[in-house]
């Protein structure tokens, strides 16, 4: 079997795939530093808590939702908790997991800290772009995440409770 490799344009897309997941997590993570002394992955667990039913989640789905291993989770709640933002529960289903929970000291955080985070994110990813290669791109990554996730399994849901 041939050997496959990429094209001079697939290797210049992927490059700047590349830089992308590179810079855009440190430009997200400057602003929230900078607006709130918060990291991006911390700013990602109270999004997901805010968006939940109850403004809460199962640790395990929470998890999942902020793509961290249950133990970077852990961490990451702990400081969380640290600052009156977040307090973990046994979960009222069963009692045996536990869930996050949003405080209302944490949901004026988010509200605070949301519209700053909003404009970076337009200002770094959707600015530069007209709406027809905005629309390419959501194409684009359907695409690749349609191959990456087939089943859905992995992928939040859309809509209200897609954090």
């Amino acid at each position: 079997m041939a050997q496959r490799w990429l094209d001079e344009e697939q290797q210049q897309t992927w490059r700047a795939w590349l830089s992308v997941a590179e810079l855009l997590p440190r430009v997200l993570d400057a602003q929230l530093q900078r607006d709130a002394g918060l990291s991006h992955a911390a700013y990602v667990v109270l999004a997901m808590l805010s968006e939940a039913p109850g403004r809460s989640r199962r640790m395990s789905d929470l998890a999942r939702r902020a793509n961290q291993s249950q133990s970077r989770l852990s961490h990451t709640v702990a400081r969380l908790e640290e600052r009156g933002w977040v307090r973990r529960e046994r979960s009222p289903e069963d009692g045996r997991g536990n869930v996050a929970v949003l405080t209302d000291a944490g949901w004026d955080v988010v509200r605070s800290v949301a519209p700053g985070h909003v404009e970076a994110v337009r200002a770094a990813v959707f600015d530069p772009l007209t709406d027809e290669q905005t629309r390419a791109l959501g194409d684009a990554l359907q695409a690749v995440l349609d191959r990456l996730d087939p089943d859905h399994s992995l992928r939040l849901r859309e809509g209200a409770d897609a954090g």
